[in-house]
């Protein structure tokens, strides 16, 4: 449970991932050479450059209390200004300036007397007051003499290498990922019903992976042809005899017995077609760009002339396009109209367009489908309980299984919920934008 916080933190993508495996090593080791090393061997230094001045300036302190006269020239002579004081010197030393640190506590450390040392006057210069027996005395002198020179070239150049490297890393990074992504994009637009062009590139392993997806692509290819195939030739000879059949019932007198035999012809045929449109929900049509409201008002439209009540809903102002299977997507919308007028008395269809999809919903007043059992009513050939089936014609089980197919062909998404408006089943198919 500790570590469930980072893993909140770490980037969910394979790149995200692969570039923070790539600069943790980087950052870290820049980290641990600057300050565990670098700044080690600058301090070093510059506390043996400073105790390199001590005697000097423990000969101008000595000079100052045996002849203060002459101490200016004596350290002029050694490079150092001096001069007596008048008032206290304030030592100020900023706070990042670690080799200003080291040069203060050497001097402390080894320099009797010592007052006060300024280096935020001027950067380039020692300012120290020191407390004789002549009086307060103020020696300055550069820098440069207790402290190396651009200590921060070093890291610079090796931050600058560092930002290189791994550009050059990222660039590299991208172009393996690259091939990984294409074939990701091709095995989603598979599973939404769309053969893209894909060749396998990059490293071995993906090279395998993208050999093994186009085998698999093709051979459900191969095998969603015969299918459909298969269903299209049973079909065709099946209703060659349902015609004959149904031409000589109705050539015959008409009898209970007649019209009953009529009615089975009727429904072997309505089962054949059923079992087609199952066949052929996820088949060859290509997406086109069209303007789904207007599908939606050509659904109300066509079951209003079949004679069902179905109204016309809620739609977006103004008009909208975006890709889909027309044919596809109209056949669903014509199943779950179907099924919310046979179930319930009245139905609406409605579209509300989302910010990244877009959502069908067809709505009854019929007794609806139970939570409980609403995953499988998603099924193919599935029957409910006689309470939404009742004196309502017998189906074969596939309208919602048909819609359900055509909405992951599209990666979308059926789902089966209660209305709020007329109280029965609601229907949203929900398609990507």
């Amino acid at each position: 449970m500790a570590g469930l916080p980072i893993k909140r933190l770490l980037p969910r993508g394979l790149y995200g991932r692969a570039a923070l495996i790539l600069l943790v090593p980087i950052v870290t080791i820049q980290l641990v050479v600057s300050f565990s090393f670098i700044q080690r061997l600058y301090e070093d230094v510059t506390v043996q450059m400073t105790q390199n001045m001590v005697p000097q300036l423990r000969y101008l302190l000595k000079t100052a209390e045996i002849q203060s006269s002459e101490i200016e020239a004596q350290a002029t002579e050694l490079g150092i200004g001096a001069k007596w004081a008048e008032s206290a010197m304030i030592s100020r030393i900023r706070f990042y300036d670690l080799s200003g640190r080291a040069i203060r506590d050497t001097l402390v450390d080894n320099v009797p007397g010592v007052r006060a040392v300024d280096l935020v006057q001027d950067r380039k210069w020692v300012f120290l007051s020191l407390e004789s027996g002549a009086g307060p005395l103020e020696l300055s002198f550069p820098r440069s003499r207790v402290s190396a020179r651009n200590p921060h070239q070093l890291l610079v150049l090796m931050l600058a290498t560092g930002i290189l490297m791994t550009v050059i890393a990222f660039v590299f990074l991208r172009n393996q990922l690259r091939p990984i992504k294409r074939l990701a994009d091709a095995a989603d637009a598979f599973g939404k019903g769309q053969v893209v062009p894909y060749h396998p590139t990059g490293a071995n392993e993906v090279r395998s992976a993208g050999s093994a997806f186009l085998n698999m692509r093709s051979r459900i290819e191969r095998q969603t042809q015969q299918r459909t195939m298969m269903l299209s030739g049973v079909s065709h000879d099946l209703r060659t005899p349902l015609t004959r059949m149904k031409l000589g019932l109705s050539m015959q007198e008409a009898t209970p017995e007649t019209e009953a035999l009529l009615n089975d012809v009727s429904d072997m045929e309505s089962l054949i077609s059923a079992f087609l449109d199952f066949a052929r929900a996820d088949a060859t049509e290509e997406l086109e760009m069209a303007d789904p409201s207007a599908l939606v008002r050509d659904i109300v439209e066509k079951a209003k002339r079949d004679g069902r009540k179905v109204a016309l809903g809620v739609l977006p102002e103004g008009s909208i396009e975006m890709r889909f299977r027309p044919l596809a997507l109209q056949r669903a919308l014509d199943n779950l109209a179907g099924n919310a007028t046979r179930y319930g008395t009245n139905a609406t269809v409605s579209l509300d367009v989302l910010e990244s999809s877009v959502r069908f919903r067809v709505e009854d007043d019929g007794p609806g489908i139970p939570e409980d059992m609403r995953d499988e009513a998603l099924k193919p050939f599935a029957r409910l309980d006689a309470a939404r089936n009742q004196n309502k014609g017998s189906g074969v089980g596939l309208g919602l299984a048909i819609a359900a197919d055509i909405a992951r062909s599209h990666g979308g998404v059926l789902r089966l919920g209660e209305s709020e408006t007329l109280g029965g089943l609601s229907a949203e198919l929900v398609l990507p934008r």
